[in-house]
This record gives structure tokens, C-alpha cells and sequence, in this order.
């Protein structure tokens, strides 16, 4: 069973919080696919991910672009793993796939401070929860880090 992840942000910003959890994982050896709610913010993540930081950026691809296999990061909308990805972001009210089966770890990350996303983030915990999978839950503390909850 793959290892799920919930990421309570309450102190930064989606924008802010997922390159580093992404450059991590990427250290980690992993290939990772980031899905978002809609192509808004799939395209808004796109131009983002080359830009975030002045000394830094994150390699990546998304919908549509060609040789999805060949890319250490792929952004897209939909559920497949084109690039074999080991570990897979869910973002912006994002979904988790039917399989989960395929990855190593899956990162439910969302806006504390948004009760539909809350509510959506307890009913996704629920279910996987139902399902067997391993789950742990993230909240930020008060200078942005992560701490482990449940």
C-alpha cells in the first residue's frame, strides 16, 4: 500500500509550500507528478516551477507536452502516471486517483484556512483510510515547517 501524506498549510501558500516538498523528493531519487484541480492552475504552476526562486528552479512537463516518460516532474490534470512517477502531489481540491497502487508515497496538500477544502481533505482521509493505506498528517507550525499530527 502506498504511504499517504496530508499537508495542512495554514501559514504559507500552496505557491510557497510545494517546490520544496517537490526538490525533496526529487533528492530523493523519486519521479513525481503533480495534479491539480483544473488547468488554471496547472498552467499557473508550469510558468511557476521555472521562475519560484532566482537560483533555482524545477525541471518539469505537463499536459500535452511531448515524451511525458523522459520527465523527472509532470504536471497534469488528469489521474494517470505518465513518467512513472513514485510520488504524485494532489493540490488544488485534486481528487486521489481510484489506484494508488503504483506509488510510493501520495501528498494531499491543502489550504487549512478554506472550509471546502478542509471538509474535502476529512472525507479523502476517510476513505483512504477505509481502504488500508498508511496514513500521516502534516500541520504547519506558526514559521511555516511541518509537524507531524497523526
Amino acid at each position: 500500500m502506498s504511504e499517504v501524506f496530508f499537508y495542512h498549510m495554514t501559514e504559507t501558500t500552496l505557491d510557497e509550500a510545494l517546490p520544496g516538498l517537490v526538490e525533496k523528493s526529487i533528492g530523493r531519487g523519486w519521479r513525481a507528478v503533480i495534479q491539480t484541480g483544473g488547468a488554471q492552475k496547472r498552467d499557473f504552476l508550469d510558468g511557476y516551477l521555472w521562475t519560484y526562486r532566482a537560483d533555482s528552479f524545477v525541471a518539469h512537463a505537463c499536459d500535452a507536452d511531448e515524451r511525458p516518460a523522459d520527465q523527472p516532474v509532470f504536471l497534469t490534470v488528469h489521474p494517470e502516471n505518465p513518467n512513472g512517477a513514485q510520488i504524485r502531489f494532489l493540490v488544488d481540491g485534486a481528487a486521489p486517483p481510484d489506484d494508488l497502487s503504483g506509488y510510493d508515497r501520495v501528498v494531499l496538500m491543502f489550504d487549512g484556512l478554506d472550509d471546502q477544502a478542509l471538509s474535502e481533505a476529512r472525507g479523502h482521509w476517510k476513505a483512504l483510510k477505509g481502504g488500508g493505506h498508511t496514513l500521516a498528517y502534516y500541520k504547519q507550525n506558526s514559521g511555516g515547517g511541518w509537524e507531524r499530527a497523526a
